[in-house]
C-alpha cells in the first residue's frame, strides 16, 4: 500500500498556533516536505521545528522568491517525483505550509499533481488573516457584512471597484506595492479605517493605524485590514492594540 499526503495548514508563525492534529501528524510522519527561499531559512519548517520529533526525512522544495517568473512548474513537477517515490514505498509524507494549505497556498500545487494517485489528506490552519484581527483586537466582519480579500498587486481600477464594493477588506501580497496602495486609501478616504499588521504572531509582530506606519515598503508577511461595515461599534475601536 502506498503511503498518505498530507498538506498540514501551521497558521501565521507561532507554534502554539499549531492545530492538535497537524501537531500530531508532525510527530507521526516518516518524511516531511517544506517550500523553502534559495535564499534564507524556511518559514514552514521554522514554525514545525518545535514539534518535529527528529530523525526523518526532510525534503526541502526551493522556490526562488523573485518578482521576475520563474519555472515554478518545474519546482512543483520535480519535487512530486521525489514525494511519490517515499508515497510508492509506503511512507507517509507532510507537507509544511504556513497559514492555510488552500488559502493562497503553494501546497495546492502539489495537490494537483498527487491527489489523482494518493490517498490525500489537507489539514487547515489558522489564516494570518484571522490572527491579524484577532491581534489587534478589531472584528474583520459583522452581520450581513461583505468581507472581501484583495491581492495587493492588482492595479488600481480593479482594487478601486474591490474597495467600493466591499464592507471590510484584507489586503494581502503588500510588499513592495505598500505605497501605492496606502496613496490609494488615502484617496478614498479610508485611511482612518485602516490598520497595518506585520509578521503576526511573531515576536516581531507590528499592529498599528495604516496613518502611522512610516514606512513605504512592507515585508512579505504583512497586510492592511479595512472596516467600512455597518457596525458603529466596531468603527470607533481604535487602530491597534493597546
Amino acid at each position: 500500500m502506498s503511503g498518505k499526503l498530507y498538506g498540514l495548514g501551521l497558521g501565521p508563525g507561532d507554534p502554539e498556533l499549531v492545530t492538535l492534529k497537524a501537531y500530531r501528524i508532525l510527530r507521526e510522519a516518516p518524511v516531511i516536505a517544506w517550500p523553502a527561499p534559495d535564499t534564507g531559512p524556511s518559514f514552514a519548517r521554522s514554525i514545525a521545528a518545535p514539534h518535529l520529533p527528529g530523525g526523518q526525512t526532510e525534503i526541502p522544495i526551493v522556490v526562488p522568491m523573485r518578482t521576475e517568473r520563474f519555472p515554478a512548474r518545474d519546482v512543483y513537477d520535480k519535487a512530486s517525483v521525489e514525494i511519490a517515490a517515499h508515497l510508492d514505498a509506503g511512507r507517509d509524507v507532510a507537507v509544511l505550509c504556513e497559514g492555510d494549505p488552500f488559502f493562497y497556498g503553494s501546497f495546492m500545487y502539489l495537490f494537483e499533481r498527487l491527489v489523482p494517485h494518493y490517498d490525500t489528506e489537507v489539514v487547515p490552519g489558522v489564516s494570518s488573516m484571522m490572527a491579524a484581527a484577532s491581534a489587534a483586537g478589531r472584528p474583520l466582519a459583522a452581520r450581513n457584512d461583505v468581507l472581501t480579500v484583495v491581492p495587493g498587486p492588482l492595479d488600481d481600477a480593479e482594487l478601486t471597484n474591490r474597495f467600493n464594493a466591499a464592507d471590510a477588506l484584507a489586503i494581502i501580497k503588500i510588499g513592495r506595492h505598500f505605497k501605492r496602495l496606502r496613496s490609494l486609501i488615502e484617496k478614498m478616504n479610508l485611511l482612518p479605517h485602516a490598520i497595518y499588521a506585520e509578521r503576526v504572531s511573531l515576536g516581531s509582530e507590528r499592529l498599528m493605524p495604516l496613518a502611522d506606519v512610516p514606512e513605504d515598503t512592507a515585508p512579505y508577511f504583512s497586510m492592511i485590514l479595512i472596516y467600512k461595515g455597518g457596525e458603529d461599534w466596531i468603527h470607533a475601536l481604535p487602530g491597534s492594540k493597546p
